[in-house]
Protein backbone atom coordinates (compact mmCIF):
# COMPACT_ATOMS: atom_id res chain seq x y z
CA UNK A 1 0.00 0.00 0.00
CA UNK A 2 2.79 2.40 0.72
CA UNK A 3 4.48 1.49 -1.62
CA UNK A 4 1.59 2.08 -4.74
CA UNK A 5 0.59 5.36 -2.79
CA UNK A 6 4.52 6.51 -3.02
CA UNK A 7 4.56 5.54 -6.84
CA UNK A 8 1.46 7.00 -7.94
CA UNK A 9 1.67 10.13 -6.12
CA UNK A 10 5.19 10.38 -8.00
CA UNK A 11 3.88 9.33 -11.23
CA UNK A 12 0.25 11.24 -11.12
CA UNK A 13 2.72 14.90 -10.24
CA UNK A 14 4.69 14.09 -13.16
CA UNK A 15 1.54 14.43 -15.07
CA UNK A 16 0.25 17.29 -13.66
CA UNK A 17 3.56 19.23 -14.67
CA UNK A 18 3.65 17.99 -18.15
CA UNK A 19 2.78 21.18 -20.38
CA UNK A 20 -0.14 18.98 -22.13
CA UNK A 21 -3.05 18.41 -19.72
CA UNK A 22 -3.79 14.97 -19.68
CA UNK A 23 -5.94 15.20 -16.74
CA UNK A 24 -7.62 17.60 -14.66
CA UNK A 25 -6.88 18.22 -11.07
CA UNK A 26 -9.82 16.28 -10.27
CA UNK A 27 -8.84 13.83 -12.45
CA UNK A 28 -5.57 13.41 -11.46
CA UNK A 29 -7.15 12.64 -7.75
CA UNK A 30 -9.40 10.14 -9.07
CA UNK A 31 -6.44 8.79 -11.40
CA UNK A 32 -5.17 8.41 -7.73
CA UNK A 33 -6.86 6.84 -6.39
CA UNK A 34 -7.51 4.28 -9.37
CA UNK A 35 -3.94 3.88 -9.29
CA UNK A 36 -3.41 2.77 -6.05
CA UNK A 37 -6.16 0.22 -6.20
CA UNK A 38 -5.48 -1.73 -9.12
CA UNK A 39 -1.70 -1.33 -7.53
CA UNK A 40 -3.24 -3.07 -4.53
CA UNK A 41 -4.85 -5.71 -6.40
CA UNK A 42 -2.71 -6.95 -9.18
CA UNK A 43 0.51 -5.53 -8.58
CA UNK A 44 2.59 -4.31 -10.73
CA UNK A 45 0.69 -6.77 -13.71
CA UNK A 46 -2.02 -4.65 -13.57
CA UNK A 47 -0.65 -1.44 -13.14
CA UNK A 48 1.05 -2.16 -16.47
CA UNK A 49 -2.51 -2.45 -18.35
CA UNK A 50 -3.82 0.29 -17.38
CA UNK A 51 -0.87 2.70 -17.94
CA UNK A 52 -0.59 1.16 -21.19
CA UNK A 53 -4.06 2.18 -21.44
CA UNK A 54 -3.68 5.88 -20.38
CA UNK A 55 -0.70 6.40 -22.15
CA UNK A 56 -1.80 5.26 -25.89
CA UNK A 57 -5.33 6.53 -25.23
CA UNK A 58 -4.20 9.56 -24.20
CA UNK A 59 -1.80 9.83 -27.27
CA UNK A 60 -4.73 8.95 -29.69
CA UNK A 61 -6.87 11.33 -28.71
CA UNK A 62 -4.55 14.06 -29.86
CA UNK A 63 -4.02 12.72 -33.00
CA UNK A 64 -5.56 15.46 -35.71
CA UNK A 65 -6.97 17.68 -32.37
CA UNK A 66 -6.76 20.98 -34.10
CA UNK A 67 -8.64 19.24 -37.28
CA UNK A 68 -11.05 17.65 -35.38
CA UNK A 69 -12.04 20.70 -32.57
CA UNK A 70 -12.37 22.83 -36.22
CA UNK A 71 -14.66 20.46 -36.91
CA UNK A 72 -16.21 20.51 -33.32
CA UNK A 73 -16.04 16.87 -33.11
CA UNK A 74 -12.72 17.02 -30.51
CA UNK A 75 -12.84 15.53 -26.96
CA UNK A 76 -13.75 18.54 -24.41
CA UNK A 77 -11.27 20.18 -22.96
CA UNK A 78 -8.61 19.41 -25.52
CA UNK A 79 -8.73 15.18 -24.64
CA UNK A 80 -7.86 15.88 -20.62
CA UNK A 81 -9.43 13.38 -18.52
CA UNK A 82 -11.64 14.62 -15.87
CA UNK A 83 -13.06 11.96 -13.33
CA UNK A 84 -15.94 10.84 -15.65
CA UNK A 85 -13.66 9.72 -18.03
CA UNK A 86 -11.42 7.84 -15.42
CA UNK A 87 -14.23 5.63 -14.43
CA UNK A 88 -16.05 5.45 -17.35
CA UNK A 89 -12.79 3.68 -18.92
CA UNK A 90 -12.35 1.67 -16.22
CA UNK A 91 -14.91 0.58 -13.36
CA UNK A 92 -15.24 -2.58 -14.95
CA UNK A 93 -11.33 -3.13 -14.74
CA UNK A 94 -11.17 -2.10 -11.42
CA UNK A 95 -14.06 -3.78 -10.22
CA UNK A 96 -12.79 -7.28 -12.02
CA UNK A 97 -9.16 -6.49 -10.06
CA UNK A 98 -10.38 -5.97 -6.63
CA UNK A 99 -12.89 -8.81 -7.18
CA UNK A 100 -10.01 -11.50 -8.23
CA UNK A 101 -7.76 -10.10 -4.87
CA UNK A 102 -10.07 -10.32 -2.83
CA UNK A 103 -11.29 -13.78 -4.26
CA UNK A 104 -7.57 -15.17 -3.98
CA UNK A 105 -7.15 -13.77 -0.35
CA UNK A 106 -10.37 -14.84 1.28
CA UNK A 107 -10.53 -18.25 -1.45
CA UNK A 108 -7.25 -19.90 -1.63
CA UNK A 109 -8.23 -22.94 -2.41
CA UNK A 110 -7.63 -24.42 -5.89
CA UNK A 111 -11.70 -24.98 -6.82
CA UNK A 112 -12.07 -21.30 -7.14
CA UNK A 113 -9.18 -20.56 -9.55
CA UNK A 114 -10.81 -20.36 -12.40
CA UNK A 115 -12.82 -17.44 -10.82
CA UNK A 116 -9.99 -15.44 -10.47
CA UNK A 117 -8.57 -16.46 -13.71
CA UNK A 118 -11.96 -15.35 -15.48
CA UNK A 119 -11.68 -11.68 -13.43
CA UNK A 120 -8.13 -11.51 -14.96
CA UNK A 121 -9.53 -12.02 -18.09
CA UNK A 122 -12.69 -9.44 -18.05
CA UNK A 123 -9.87 -7.26 -16.62
CA UNK A 124 -7.68 -7.45 -19.23
CA UNK A 125 -10.50 -7.59 -22.07
CA UNK A 126 -12.22 -4.63 -20.55
CA UNK A 127 -8.82 -2.26 -20.75
CA UNK A 128 -8.90 -3.85 -24.31
CA UNK A 129 -12.27 -2.99 -25.67
CA UNK A 130 -11.71 0.67 -24.38
CA UNK A 131 -8.39 1.06 -25.99
CA UNK A 132 -10.34 -0.45 -29.27
CA UNK A 133 -13.30 2.11 -28.66
CA UNK A 134 -11.02 5.14 -28.27
CA UNK A 135 -8.65 4.39 -31.12
CA UNK A 136 -11.45 3.54 -33.37
CA UNK A 137 -13.44 6.77 -32.41
CA UNK A 138 -10.35 9.17 -32.66
CA UNK A 139 -8.58 7.63 -35.87
CA UNK A 140 -12.03 7.65 -37.54
CA UNK A 141 -13.03 11.34 -36.74
CA UNK A 142 -8.95 12.39 -37.74
CA UNK A 143 -8.56 9.99 -40.59
CA UNK A 144 -11.97 8.00 -41.96
CA UNK A 145 -12.67 8.68 -45.49
CA UNK A 146 -16.30 7.54 -45.63
CA UNK A 147 -18.00 6.67 -42.26
CA UNK A 148 -21.27 5.04 -41.82
CA UNK A 149 -24.03 5.17 -39.34
CA UNK A 150 -23.65 1.21 -38.40
CA UNK A 151 -27.39 0.78 -37.71
CA UNK A 152 -28.26 1.50 -41.47
CA UNK A 153 -25.25 1.81 -43.05
CA UNK A 154 -25.72 5.20 -44.45
CA UNK A 155 -23.42 7.86 -44.67
CA UNK A 156 -23.03 10.08 -42.28
CA UNK A 157 -20.53 13.16 -41.14
CA UNK A 158 -17.17 11.75 -39.11
CA UNK A 159 -18.32 12.38 -35.03
CA UNK A 160 -21.96 11.08 -35.63
CA UNK A 161 -23.23 8.96 -32.45
CA UNK A 162 -22.66 5.43 -33.78
CA UNK A 163 -20.67 6.48 -36.75
CA UNK A 164 -17.80 3.55 -37.92
CA UNK A 165 -15.11 3.38 -40.46
CA UNK A 166 -12.94 0.72 -42.06
CA UNK A 167 -9.68 3.32 -40.63
CA UNK A 168 -10.98 3.28 -37.23
CA UNK A 169 -12.16 -0.04 -37.36
CA UNK A 170 -8.92 -0.86 -38.03
CA UNK A 171 -7.27 1.43 -35.63
CA UNK A 172 -9.32 -0.43 -32.90
CA UNK A 173 -8.46 -4.36 -33.66
CA UNK A 174 -4.96 -3.13 -33.78
CA UNK A 175 -4.95 -1.59 -30.61
CA UNK A 176 -6.91 -4.17 -29.12
CA UNK A 177 -4.10 -7.07 -30.23
CA UNK A 178 -1.36 -4.19 -28.45
CA UNK A 179 -3.08 -4.34 -24.78
CA UNK A 180 -4.18 -7.73 -24.57
CA UNK A 181 -0.28 -8.49 -25.82
CA UNK A 182 0.27 -6.62 -22.52
CA UNK A 183 -1.60 -8.40 -20.58
CA UNK A 184 -0.20 -11.59 -21.84
CA UNK A 185 3.49 -10.46 -21.55
CA UNK A 186 2.92 -9.48 -17.58
CA UNK A 187 1.25 -12.94 -17.29
CA UNK A 188 -2.35 -12.21 -16.28
CA UNK A 189 -3.46 -14.06 -19.12
CA UNK A 190 -2.07 -17.07 -21.40
CA UNK A 191 -1.39 -16.75 -25.09
CA UNK A 192 -4.70 -17.98 -26.26
CA UNK A 193 -6.91 -15.76 -24.67
CA UNK A 194 -5.12 -12.45 -26.68
CA UNK A 195 -7.82 -13.71 -29.42
CA UNK A 196 -10.65 -14.15 -27.02
CA UNK A 197 -9.91 -10.23 -25.71
CA UNK A 198 -9.83 -9.18 -29.50
CA UNK A 199 -13.24 -10.60 -29.99
CA UNK A 200 -14.36 -9.67 -27.48
CA UNK A 201 -13.22 -5.35 -27.74
CA UNK A 202 -14.06 -5.98 -31.30
CA UNK A 203 -18.22 -6.93 -30.22
CA UNK A 204 -17.79 -4.47 -27.22
CA UNK A 205 -17.03 -1.59 -29.43
CA UNK A 206 -19.80 -2.12 -32.01
CA UNK A 207 -22.63 -2.39 -29.76
CA UNK A 208 -21.28 0.43 -27.98
CA UNK A 209 -22.15 2.03 -31.48
CA UNK A 210 -25.55 0.44 -31.72
CA UNK A 211 -25.91 1.98 -28.73
CA UNK A 212 -25.00 5.69 -29.54
CA UNK A 213 -26.92 5.35 -32.57
CA UNK A 214 -30.35 4.55 -30.99
CA UNK A 215 -30.38 5.10 -27.52
CA UNK A 216 -27.99 7.72 -26.16
CA UNK A 217 -29.94 10.10 -27.42
CA UNK A 218 -33.25 9.20 -25.90
CA UNK A 219 -31.94 8.79 -22.57
CA UNK A 220 -30.52 12.01 -20.66
CA UNK A 221 -28.48 9.55 -17.86
CA UNK A 222 -26.95 8.14 -21.07
CA UNK A 223 -23.80 10.07 -21.12
CA UNK A 224 -21.02 9.12 -23.09
CA UNK A 225 -19.18 8.12 -19.69
CA UNK A 226 -22.04 5.65 -18.51
CA UNK A 227 -22.23 4.30 -22.65
CA UNK A 228 -18.16 3.63 -21.73
CA UNK A 229 -19.11 1.64 -18.63
CA UNK A 230 -21.41 -0.22 -20.91
CA UNK A 231 -18.74 -0.73 -23.20
CA UNK A 232 -16.11 -2.26 -21.04
CA UNK A 233 -18.54 -4.40 -19.23
CA UNK A 234 -19.66 -5.99 -22.18
CA UNK A 235 -16.21 -6.90 -23.37
CA UNK A 236 -15.60 -7.92 -20.12
CA UNK A 237 -18.60 -10.22 -20.11
CA UNK A 238 -17.98 -11.33 -23.62
CA UNK A 239 -14.49 -12.61 -22.91
CA UNK A 240 -15.73 -14.42 -19.86
CA UNK A 241 -18.62 -16.20 -21.58
CA UNK A 242 -16.23 -16.90 -24.63
CA UNK A 243 -13.61 -19.07 -22.40
CA UNK A 244 -16.04 -20.40 -20.35
CA UNK A 245 -17.62 -21.89 -23.46
CA UNK A 246 -15.05 -22.78 -24.91
CA UNK A 247 -14.23 -24.95 -21.50
CA UNK A 248 -17.39 -26.37 -21.54
CA UNK A 249 -17.09 -27.29 -24.94
CA UNK A 250 -13.82 -29.20 -23.87
CA UNK A 251 -12.07 -27.11 -26.44
CA UNK A 252 -9.35 -25.77 -24.43
CA UNK A 253 -8.38 -26.56 -20.84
Amino acid sequence: MIFAVVLNTVLLAIVWFLPKKLLTPAGIIHAWILGVLIWVSLGLRGYAVVAFYFVVGSAITRVGMAQKEAAGIAEKRSGARGPENVWGSALTGALCAIGSFLFSLFFPAAEVRWLVALLLLGYVASFSTKLADTCSSEIGKAYGKRTFLITTLKPVPRGTEGAVSLEGTLAGIVASVAIALVGWGVGLIPLWQVAVCVVAAFVGTNLESVIGATLQHRFAWLTNEVVNILNTLIGAIVAMLLVKGLQVSNLVL
